[in-house]
């Protein structure tokens, strides 16, 4: 069975470490919470806000040995009072679980777009 998964932080600099480090640390809470192995992973699409320019998002989860991975990164629309310097992802997981079991993480000021979650 298909599921998503979701997850999304916020970097302070458009720094190409920053931002690698973000998404690492974002990609490896989600990994840890839903017990996630990379074979399992259908594809990760990835997007940042017009404000993340200095590295694709992308490259941390290819730093992290998803080499096999299909990876998709995107730039995030504009939205008026929407969250600055983000970072989202979208993991399409193949596993039994159930969508309600999934757990989605948002980190930083990423936690505003799903305050809804943050304690599950």
């Amino acid at each position: 069975m298909l599921r998503g998964v979701r997850g999304a932080t916020t970097v302070e600099q458009n720094e190409r470490v920053c931002i690698l480090e973000r998404t690492s640390e974002l990609l490896t809470k989600i990994i840890e919470t839903n017990r996630i192995e990379p074979e399992d992973i259908g594809a990760a699409i990835f997007s940042a806000t017009p404000d993340v320019t200095a590295a694709f998002p992308a490259a941390a989860a290819r730093e992290s040995g998803w080499s096999e991975v299909p990876l998709f990164g995107a730039q995030e629309i504009e939205v008026v009072n929407g969250p600055q310097m983000c970072i989202r992802v979208l993991i399409l997981l193949n596993t039994d679980k159930m969508q309600k079991d999934i757990h989605h993480v948002y980190l930083h000021g990423a936690q505003v777009l799903r305050p809804d979650l943050i304690h599950k």
